[in-house]
């Protein structure tokens, strides 16, 4: 069975709060050791991910069908996808100081996602929860409370803007019967 957010999840996440500058810095130095072990640490986001959320692996052809996560671990199309999504994040994480620079690339993502792959954006938020699941297990020296806050409004702003590159393009209502 997949994990279901609640009501009140999903309002929380619609707000995009402020990352001030101290928090900046802190995810900044939080993702300079993560990003470090990009592949592994992707994998292992990609791996959660479809292993929480299995209606996910529908918009891969290459492993979509695959159920074991050492299957999954394996494959070349996984690893290569899972250094996209880190790279991606690792564009976001140096540039938070550019607001310009986080939207365009939230943009581009989003719109891809959108037009190209037909992802629902809700796995936007599904994904950004597991990736700080993930860092926080991985990580947990390092996560202090502080970073934990500062990493939750890190996932707020990238399926704020993802979502709103959605919205740009005219996504239509949300189905949810896959999820």
């Amino acid at each position: 069975m997949e994990k279901v957010q609640g009501e009140m999840e999903i309002e929380r996440w619609e707000r995009s709060e402020e990352i001030s500058d101290a928090e900046k810095k802190v995810i900044q130095e939080t993702w300079s050791r993560v990003y470090a072990n990009c592949e592994d640490v992707g994998v292992s986001i990609l791996i959660r991910f479809f292993v929480s959320f299995p209606s996910a692996k529908q918009y891969f052809s290459q492993f979509k069908h695959m159920e074991d996560p050492l299957e999954m671990e394996r494959s070349l199309q996984l690893r290569k996808h899972a250094r996209r999504v880190m790279g991606a994040i690792n564009t976001v994480v140096e540039n938070l100081n550019d607001s310009e620079k986080v939207s365009s690339v939230l943009a581009l993502v989003g719109k891809a996602h959108a037009l190209k792959h037909k992802v629902e954006p809700i796995y936007f938020k599904k994904l950004t929860g597991v990736m700080l699941e993930v860092i926080a297990e991985e990580y947990a020296n390092d996560f202090t409370p502080e970073a934990h806050g500062a990493w939750t409004k890190m996932k707020t702003l990238i399926y704020t803007h993802v979502t709103a590159a959605y919205k740009e393009v005219g996504w239509a209502q949300y189905p949810t019967a896959t999820l």
